[in-house]
């Protein structure tokens, strides 16, 4: 069922000058230096601007509360299988791989 409301343009045009703006500070911060802080500096700008882009340009934040569970439930499912799988990646161990025996040298020693 579509919903009834109507957002002024205002609003629109403001939002999307918060996308801007972000875009902008994304840009800036690709060129500083933050670290191991550059990665997360990046994700939570993206993440805020699509929190944005879901809330007010798809009008969940006007829509029904099923609506505003079910989107919850998606993101909730996706943190389950994105958490599982970093876990995966942290607990392997990616030190060298011991090198194969050749057979010929292992020959020559005895």
């Amino acid at each position: 069922m579509m919903s009834d409301h109507v957002s002024p343009l205002a609003l629109y045009l403001t939002i999307f000058g918060a996308l801007m703006v972000l875009t902008a500070v994304t840009v800036g911060a690709a060129y500083v230096d933050l670290g191991a802080f550059n990665f997360l500096v990046a994700i939570a700008i993206a993440c805020f601007k699509a929190s944005l882009v879901v809330w007010y340009f798809m009008h969940v934040k006007w829509q029904s509360q099923m609506t505003k569970l079910t989107l919850a439930t998606g993101l909730f499912t996706l943190a389950i299988l994105l958490g599982m799988s970093l876990i995966d990646y942290a607990s392997r161990n990616f030190t060298d791989m011991p090198r194969p025996v050749n057979p010929d040298a292992q020959m020559r020693a005895h």
